[in-house]
């Protein structure tokens, strides 16, 4: 264990990141069921955790992941995603590097939304965000609904226009408007979540 320096606790008595074996130890010794790894640095400890240990076993990080069709998602890409809780419901998105699990933005919590809109706004937000940090990145969301959406240029969602929902609308206006008078100069790709399991940016409320 000497070659590890951080470790992830999965279940234990308190779940999280140690910077060292006796930290963790103590949070896994004499736990029934208790979870645990160590990793070389901090980075990937803390992809490991948000991955969560039934995924991770399975798959420990994106250069590792097996697939039956042999497939394997672009590494050098970014994965956006949604969370939503209720239908509509308090929505918020978020983008992060495919391979680290970096977050790169995350935007606030909108009080009425829906998952398309989250997912459409996260791929529009991930568009302009390369386009002033002059990257080229492909942009890999698990929503179809929401890559028609942008490529049609129009978010087509039955949320109904409210004084809760006007900010979100004025959000969507303004996603839409960009798209109007920007090229798309990247990939939008499709997250195999069959073949790959959960989106990297998946926000891990299911």
């Amino acid at each position: 264990m000497a070659k590890n320096k951080f470790y992830v606790v999965w279940y234990g008595l308190k779940p999280g990141v140690y910077s060292s074996w006796d930290a963790c130890k103590k949070q896994v010794e004499g736990v029934q069921g208790a979870r645990y790894k160590g990793f070389p640095d901090r980075m990937k400890a803390e992809r490991a955790l948000e991955m969560g240990y039934e995924q991770f076993k399975n798959a420990t990080g994106i250069d590792k992941i097996s697939t039956k069709s042999g497939t394997r998602p672009i590494e050098q890409s970014i994965a956006v995603d949604a969370a939503c809780s209720g239908n509509p419901g308090k929505m918020e998105y978020r983008g992060v590097f495919t391979l680290t699990g970096t977050e790169i933005f995350r935007s606030k919590v909108y009080e009425q939304g829906t998952n398309n809109i989250g997912e459409f706004l996260a791929i529009v937000h991930c568009l302009a965000w390369q386009q002033n940090n002059k990257t080229n990145y492909p942009v890999y969301s698990d929503s179809r609904n929401a890559i028609a959406w942008v490529k049609a240029g129009k978010a087509k969602t039955k949320l109904d226009r409210t004084a809760q929902t006007a900010s979100l609308f004025e959000v969507i206006s303004r996603a839409e408007n960009w798209l109007k008078n920007n090229k798309i100069h990247v990939p939008i790709l499709k997250w195999e979540t069959t073949e790959w399991g959960e989106i990297p940016a998946d926000f891990g409320r299911k």
